[in-house]
C-alpha cells in the first residue's frame, strides 16, 4: 500500500482539528474572558531507505545524505492565548471586575478552588460574591483587630451581603462646637429676655437622635460682654422631651411623671427637672450657671465656664446620666464655643451648633443601612451607608502562576491548576502586586481576532483539501497497477 495515502490520512486528521478549534475560537468571540487557542504541527516517523554516510578516501568516495520518507503529520500542541488580554466592554455595574495583568480571580465550585478571567459576579441569597455559574469568588476577610484591614489568609468565600454587613453600627456623639455671632445690642438676648437659642443635635449609643436647647443671654451682674449659657430642655426624635414619661390610666386620663434621666451636668452647672402632672411641662433648674466670656474692647472670644475669665476654657462637657437597666446610654459631649464671637451687626445675633469638632470628629452616627458597594483598585470591597459611613468588608484576591497557559479549562470560563502551571498555595495575592490592579464596571472580552480565525480557516481549508488530492491521486495511482493484469 502506498505510504502516501496514509500521509494524507493524518493530514485530513491534523487539519480537521485545526478546524474545531477555529470553530471554538469563533463561537466564543464574545464569551467573557475566553482565551483563543492556536493549533501547531509536527511531523511524524520517517522511514529511512538510505542511512547517511561520510567521505572515504580509501575508496575516493564522497560522503551521502541519509534518505528517508515521511510518514504524515501530528498535532503537536494545542496552545492557549492566556497572556493575550481581551478588549474591555464598560458596564457600569460595580460586580463586573477586570484584572488589570496576567492574575486569575479565584472561585470555589463544589469545594474545589478554580481560576477565572471573567469577572462578571453577583451576590446570591445568603449575600456571597459568586459567579453566574454558582461558584463562590473567593478572597481575604476583614482583620477582626484592625477593620481596616483584611488578613492574608486562606481564602474563603466573601459574605459582602451578609445579615450583619447591611447595617452600620450607631456611634455616640462625643463633641460638639458654636459657631457664630453674639450682638450685644441685640435685644432678645438682654437678661430677663427670650434669649438666644441653640439647638444641639447629636446621638447616643444606640444611635436615637437627640436634640438640646441652649440658651444664650446676658447675665445679669457681669456686664454686656459676659452672658449666661443654659439648658432649657432635651428633646428625643420625637420632640418629646427626655425628662418626661407619659402615663394612661384605665379611663385614658394623661399624667406626667420624671423619667429615669437622674442628673445632667453642664460645665459647672448641675441641673435637676420639675414636671408638670397636668401638663408635661419642664422646668430645669440649674446650681449655677455657665458662663461665656468675650473681650470687651474687641469682641473675641475668651473662654466659657464658670465666672472666672482667666481660666480660658473653650469647651464644657454635656454630661446626662440616665437610668436605663443599670446601663447609660449617653456619652458625655465636649461642647467648644471658641468659634462665637461678639461683633456688631445690626442688632442682630446667629448662632449655630454644629455635631462633631472642628476636625469633624466625634460627631456620631445613627445606624446605618447599606446602599452600595464599591470595589477599590486592590480588591477591596467597602459597604457604603445612609449614615455616610463606609466599612471594609473583605478583598478579593486572585492567583498567578508560572505558566498560565498550562491551566486546564474545564468550562464555564474557569480553569484548573496542573502540574505543568504551577500549584495554587491557597492564599493567593494581592491585585496590585507585580503592578496589576482591578478595574470596577468593565469586562474583559474574548481575545479571540476574527481575522486571524478567517485567515486560519482559510488555510485550514485548502490544506485539507490538498491533503485530500494526495488520497484521490494515490488512488489513482494504484488503480493502475491494479489494471496492469489486463
Amino acid at each position: 500500500m502506498m505510504r502516501s495515502l496514509f500521509s494524507g490520512v493524518s493530514g485530513l486528521k491534523v487539519h480537521q482539528t485545526r478546524m474545531d478549534v477555529i470553530g471554538n475560537n469563533i463561537s466564543n468571540v464574545n464569551t467573557i474572558g475566553f482565551k483563543s487557542s492556536s493549533v501547531n504541527f509536527s511531523d511524524v516517523f520517517y522511514q529511512t531507505t538510505q542511512s547517511a554516510s561520510g567521505p572515504n578516501d580509501a575508496t575516493g568516495t564522497t560522503g551521502r545524505n541519509a534518505m528517508q520518507i515521511g510518514l504524515g503529520a501530528n498535532v503537536a500542541s494545542i496552545t492557549t492565548a492566556i497572556g493575550t488580554t481581551g478588549a474591555s466592554q464598560r458596564t457600569d455595574d460595580p460586580f463586573d471586575l477586570m484584572i488589570e495583568g496576567n492574575s486569575f480571580f479565584v472561585v470555589n465550585y463544589g469545594g474545589t478552588n478554580y481560576f477565572t478571567k471573567a469577572g462578571a459576579f453577583g451576590v446570591d441569597g445568603f449575600g456571597t460574591l459568586c459567579t453566574p455559574a454558582g461558584a463562590s469568588v473567593m478572597g481575604w476577610q476583614v482583620d477582626p483587630n484592625d477593620p481596616t484591614k483584611t488578613v492574608a489568609d486562606t481564602v474563603s468565600p466573601l459574605h459582602i451581603m451578609s445579615p450583619e454587613n447591611l447595617y452600620a453600627n450607631p456611634e455616640a456623639t462625643t463633641a460638639a462646637y458654636v459657631s457664630g455671632n453674639i450682638d450685644s445690642k441685640d435685644t432678645q438676648i438682654a437678661f430677663n429676655a427670650t434669649g438666644k437659642m441653640v439647638n444641639l443635635g447629636f446621638y447616643d449609643n444606640m444611635g436615637h437622635a437627640y436634640k438640646a436647647d441652649i440658651r444664650v443671654r446676658q447675665s445679669e451682674d457681669e456686664g454686656t460682654n459676659i452672658y449666661t449659657v443654659d439648658i432649657t430642655d432635651i428633646k428625643d426624635e420625637k420632640g418629646k422631651s427626655i425628662f418626661v414619661v407619659e402615663e394612661i390610666d384605665d379611663d385614658g386620663n394623661i399624667t406626667y411623671n420624671s423619667s429615669g434621666i437622674t442628673r445632667i451636668d453642664f460645665g459647672n452647672a448641675s441641673y435637676t427637672a420639675e414636671v408638670d402632672e397636668e401638663t408635661g411641662r419642664v422646668t430645669l433648674n440649674a446650681s449655677e450657671s455657665v458662663m461665656l466670656t468675650f473681650n470687651g474692647s474687641n469682641g473675641a472670644f475668651v473662654s466659657v465656664g464658670d465666672d472666672d475669665p482667666d481660666s480660658s476654657r473653650s469647651s464644657v462637657t454635656l454630661s446626662i446620666t440616665a437610668d436605663a437597666g443599670g446601663a447609660n446610654p449617653f456619652s458625655n459631649i465636649e461642647v467648644d464655643f471658641s468659634e462665637v464671637t461678639m461683633y456688631s451687626n445690626s442688632g442682630n445675633s446667629s448662632l449655630e451648633a454644629h455635631r462633631g469638632s472642628k476636625l469633624g470628629i466625634g460627631a456620631g452616627k445613627q445606624v446605618g443601612n447599606m446602599t452600595g458597594i464599591s470595589i477599590d483598585g486592590s480588591g477591596k470591597i467597602y459597604g457604603k451607608y445612609d449614615n455616610g459611613d463606609s466599612r471594609l468588608l473583605g478583598q478579593i484576591a486572585v492567583a498567578s502562576f508560572a505558566n498560565p497557559a498550562g491551566l486546564e479549562a474545564i468550562g464555564n470560563s474557569m480553569f484548573a491548576a496542573t502540574q505543568n502551571s504551577g500549584l495554587f498555595d491557597g492564599i493567593g495575592q494581592d491585585p496590585t502586586q507585580g503592578g496589576g490592579s482591578i478595574s470596577t464596571g468593565v469586562l474583559e472580552m474574548s481575545n479571540v481576532d476574527l481575522s486571524a480565525q478567517f485567515t486560519d480557516m482559510i488555510t485550514t481549508q485548502r490544506g485539507f483539501q490538498a491533503n485530500s488530492r494526495i488520497i484521490t491521486t494515490s488512488d489513482s495511482l494504484l488503480e493502475e497497477l491494479i489494471n496492469l493484469k489486463r
